[in-house]
């Protein structure tokens, strides 16, 4: 485990992978290996990139690459896919399409399946930067499989948040359902050359002027990124809204909000873990689950009951054996 954690730090593109692997599948020594490399995290700065499916996020994310190693910035990718219901894996797998820069060494991109979590991003994603940013990377990309009413969740990862749109596609009115609004630093219209990308341009202006009251306004930023159109602008307003972030304070607080996320659902998570583990050592859970199916008990005070054979009342699972 430390040799693999000590080429990680050096560098070793081979360790970074693997290490992915096993967070993905949850290996048992997961949790070591992320406190190894904790404290060589917090130096990367993380875009999040996420709009409806066919916006081209890929395609932008393809021409932001080449901005950012011009730049002589190194990066990684994670492009957060639908999971294939057979194998577990990314189906559409964003990396087919990023083949220029397979090779690079200053390139890192990694396909991760959402594995059932329902906002847009792999459970494991947060982990997955924090070895992109211990393996030494100064940008994490992370590219969502979507956006919707339950697929926000980019802005809890994301230090800037990048919402696509395109024209004509009823996209302006879905940011308001879906109270995109408040997650988006910047909004981009993509596929511009499309009929309808001023109107939609202003459509969005327009709400962000009857939404923001922040001191950052987020820019609309038309791009295309076939012909590579407007991607010296969206690059300029990344590095714009990354200054805003650092000298404003908004970065610091931005980051200490995410700890206090994650540290939360950890102790959630353990908790959990807790209490079902000792569930699955001293209830007939099943036979619950089929009295209650039958109607000869019912959910609410089964649950009670299950939480006093536990002796969760007495402890946070009870501390007697």
């Amino acid at each position: 485990m430390q040799q693999l954690v000590t080429e990680l730090l050096q560098g070793n593109r081979r360790a970074a992978a693997r290490l992915i692997s096993q967070i993905e599948n949850d290996d048992p020594q997961k949790t070591d290996l992320l406190k190894e490399i904790y404290p060589h995290t917090g130096r990367a700065y993380v875009i999040g990139i996420t709009g409806a499916p066919g916006s081209g996020k890929s395609s932008l994310v393809d021409c932001l690459l080449q901005q950012m190693r011009s730049d002589g910035l190194t990066v990684g990718v994670i492009a957060v896919d639908p999971t294939s219901p057979f194998s577990g894996g990314a189906i559409l797998g964003d990396r087919i399409r990023m083949q220029d820069h397979a090779l690079d060494p200053g390139v890192f991109i990694r396909s991760m399946g959402t594995r059932g979590s329902l906002g847009g991003l792999s459970r494991a994603t947060g982990e997955t930067i924090q070895v992109l940013d211990a393996y030494g990377k100064n940008l994490v990309l992370v590219e969502t499989v979507g956006v919707g009413q339950s697929e926000i969740d980019i802005v809890k990862a994301a230090d800037t948040t990048l919402v696509v749109l395109t024209p004509a596609g009823g996209d302006s009115v879905q940011t308001i359902k879906a109270g995109i609004m408040e997650i988006a630093d910047i909004f981009v219209i993509n596929k511009c050359d499309l009929p309808g990308s001023d109107r939609t341009a202003a459509e969005v202006n327009m709400m962000i002027d009857m939404k923001n009251g922040e001191s950052w306004r987020p820019p609309v930023i038309s791009t295309n990124a076939v012909s590579n159109i407007g991607i010296d602008q969206l690059w300029a307003a990344l590095l714009e809204h990354r200054g805003y972030m650092e000298k404003s304070g908004r970065l610091l607080e931005t980051r200490r909000q995410r700890v206090r996320r994650e540290l939360t659902e950890q102790v959630e998570y353990l908790v959990k873990k807790r209490i079902w583990d000792r569930v699955k050592e001293k209830i007939e859970f099943n036979d619950m689950v089929e009295k209650i199916v039958q109607h000869q008990q019912d959910p609410y005070s089964t649950a009670h009951e299950l939480l006093e054979k536990i002796k969760f009342y007495n402890g946070i699972v009870g501390e007697d054996g």
